[in-house]
Formats: structure tokens, C-alpha cells, sequence
């Protein structure tokens, strides 16, 4: 019998096999789930799995709740963080998590990334941020909730916009990113990964390199993304 979340569950497991195909994980590390606005639901890869034994039916649907409304299997770890940002960010389709090496080694640093270079101003025109490792009573706590309200924290804490900043690093932990399709955050996913490697690379051969000029800043990112875009085919 066909589900009516259907064509949310491909969208989830295609995303969450992307997330794999760009050696973006190793073994069952990561995740990525879609949103269903008008359901009022979102599809998210279970627990464990192996991506070469996932299948779009294993796919697990939840409300904003956390309750699984479809499914048979235990949901990703990281559920409530995903239904935490869906609930308060309205304005995304997909979210991601990864343990992708350079992301992880940043996050590990606690340091935000820095924008050195033109590839990092052509997605956010800031440095790309680092969450401080949650507090002891919030890991006690409702710790995957809580990672949720450590990413909002943070952004608000910095004064970004999360439709500009689609990334965030939580500090000694790992990456997540979002976008307006579960495709979106798994691109942000691999661009997060490149500009860490980059960077991270930068500061190996000069410990002093100076961030990018806010001239190109603003060039690069508004001929992607300013009313005048003028990169591509639109």
C-alpha cells in the first residue's frame, strides 16, 4: 500500500544517499531529513542504518512533536533537533548533520570559520559560525532538544539571519546545515566541508592570512545572491 508521504520519503532517502555519495559520512554517522509544510510533518533517515541498506521505506515520518505519525523503525538520534528548527524556523525544507572530517576538526577548535576566500562570500557574507559546547545541565538534560536551542542561541547571540547563514558549527560535536530542500542542506553540507579544508589549509601555509576585504565580500555574494544576481541562467 502506497504511503501518502511518498514522494517526502524519496526526497529524505535520495538526500540521505547523497550525503554518502559526496563522502560526506562514514557508516551510519549523519543524517539528513525534509519538511512537509503543509502536513505539517517531516521525513528523516532512522537510526543506524547502513546507507547501503537504506531504502525510501524505512524512511521514518514525524510531526513537529517528535511523534512518528509513519514508520516502523527508531528515528535518527538527532530527531528533535531537526523537529526543533523546523518548528521555529519556518522558512526551511531541509536540514543536515554530518561528521565530515574538516567541519568536525573546526568544531573541535571551537573557532568560528573565518571568511578567507571568494568561494565562502559566494554562500554567506559572514564567518561561518561555532556554537560553544552546551552547558552541563542542558547535556543532562534534553540533550538533542537542547542542541536545537544551542543553534538558535548562538545566531541570535551573533545576529545572524538564517536564511543568509545556513550553516552552524556546534562546538566539539559537528555541522549542521539547512536550506529550503533536504537537496539544499546537503549542498550546504558539502560547501561547509570544502571552505573547512580550505581555510583550514589557508592557516597551514600562512598562520596569518587576513580575511577576505568586504568589497569582495559583498561582490561575490551579491552576483549569487543580490537583487542584480547576474551568476547562471536566471
Amino acid at each position: 500500500m502506497s504511503s501518502k508521504y511518498q514522494s517526502l520519503k524519496e526526497e529524505c532517502y535520495e538526500a540521505n544517499m547523497q550525503l554518502d555519495a559526496l563522502n560526506l559520512v562514514i557508516y551510519t554517522f549523519g543524517n539528513v531529513s525534509a519538511v512537509d509544510r503543509n502536513e505539517g510533518v517531516f521525513a528523516i533517515k532512522p537510526s543506524g542504518v547502513p546507507y547501503s541498506e537504506l531504502k525510501p521505506e524505512d524512511i521514518v515520518i514525524l510531526d513537529f512533536d517528535n511523534t512518528i505519525i509513519e514508520g516502523s523503525m527508531r528515528p535518527s538520534s538527532d530527531t528533535k533537533t531537526h523537529a526543533y528548527l523546523y518548528k521555529k524556523w519556518e522558512n526551511i525544507g531541509g536540514v543536515a548533520h554530518t561528521h565530515a572530517t574538516y567541519s568536525v576538526a573546526w568544531a573541535q577548535s571551537q573557532l568560528d570559520i573565518p571568511i578567507f576566500g571568494t568561494t565562502h562570500a559566494d554562500h554567506l557574507t559572514a564567518d561561518i559560525p561555532c556554537a560553544p559546547p552546551m552547558s552541563d545541565d542542558l547535556i543532562a538534560g534534553n540533550y538533542e532538544h537542547n542542541t536545537g536551542i544551542q543553534i538558535l542561541d548562538c545566531f541570535k547571540d551573533k545576529k545572524l539571519s538564517y536564511e543568509e547563514v545556513q550553516m552552524i558549527l556546534i562546538g566539539n560535536h559537528g555541522p549542521f546545515t539547512w536550506g529550503n530542500s533536504a537537496a539544499k542542506a546537503v549542498y550546504n553540507s558539502k560547501v561547509l566541508e570544502e571552505v573547512a579544508r580550505m581555510a583550514f589549509l589557508t592557516l597551514q601555509i600562512n598562520p596569518r592570512a587576513p580575511r577576505l576585504k568586504d568589497s569582495l565580500i559583498k561582490k561575490h555574494y551579491e552576483r549569487k545572491h543580490g537583487k542584480n544576481a547576474y551568476y547562471g541562467q536566471n
